[in-house]
């Protein structure tokens, strides 16, 4: 099951008219606020570190470049040809590899695990903002990719961002500079409960083997300069030992 035209389309917009200042994305934080407290979770308990890592859903490639230089081969993965324009042109030294990618398609999942064999995954912030439809399905691919020795860090927003979320948006001025192009593009995060991830995971056959809570940060700030951060849940997950 491929992931619906519409929401390609949203993508592939939205990456168009992204600049390329880092930093200018909504969710484009520095590596040492993200993909750095995520890897110091999730690196102690690989099962094989030196597999290939998938940085799935890598967007403008900003995390990916950070954990190239922890790991022997990265993969960024993103369904938007746009998105990888960004990270390759950020990329010129080749750190990474990036492909484009359509995770909720089996085909594509299997094609690219025929190739790298059993890989690590690290996915932040992507599945709340998938349709609803493409949930268990990129899930799925996420397993495919994971194959028996692999393992899964995921990164989602909690059911205590929503009020965060919906105070930035409807302040008197709308939504800050940096959160309205994703409500423009038709890409605003949706409602995935808390629960539902570890029941996605499970469908997929998977295990969720620890979990935990992180405040996910972001590039924006309120008025009184501090830092906007949404309230999120990491679950690292593979095949049952």
């Amino acid at each position: 099951m491929s992931v619906t035209n519409r929401y390609r389309e949203a993508w592939e917009g939205f990456w168009r008219a992204a600049p390329a200042e880092p930093g200018a994305v909504f969710w484009d934080a520095e590596p040492a606020l993200t993909a750095g407290p995520h890897l110091a979770l999730f690196e102690p308990q690989l099962a094989d570190p030196a597999l290939p890592l998938v940085d799935l859903g890598c967007g403008n490639g900003t995390q990916t470049r950070f954990l190239a230089g922890r790991f022997p081969r990265v993969v960024g993965a993103d369904l938007s040809a746009a998105a990888l324009d960004h990270a390759r042109r950020a990329d010129p030294a080749g750190q990474a590899v990036y492909r484009q990618l359509d995770a909720a398609e089996k085909s594509e999942a299997q094609a690219l695990h025929a190739e790298l064999g059993d890989s690590n995954v690290y996915m932040r912030g992507v599945l709340h903002q998938c349709e609803s439809e493409d949930r268990q399905s990129l899930v799925d691919g996420i397993a495919t990719l994971v194959g028996e020795r692999g393992r899964a860090f995921l990164v989602e927003l909690s059911g205590a961002a929503k009020p965060v979320l919906t105070g930035l948006a409807s302040g008197p001025d709308g939504p800050p500079p940096k959160l309205a192009p994703v409500f423009r593009h038709g890409i605003a995060p949706a409602d995935v409960s808390d629960d539902a991830v570890p029941e996605f995971l499970r469908s997929a056959g998977l295990a969720v083997l620890a979990s935990g809570e992180l405040p996910l940060a972001t590039t924006e700030y309120r008025p009184d300069g501090v830092r906007v951060e949404l309230p999120s849940r990491w679950l690292l997950a593979g095949r049952e030992v």
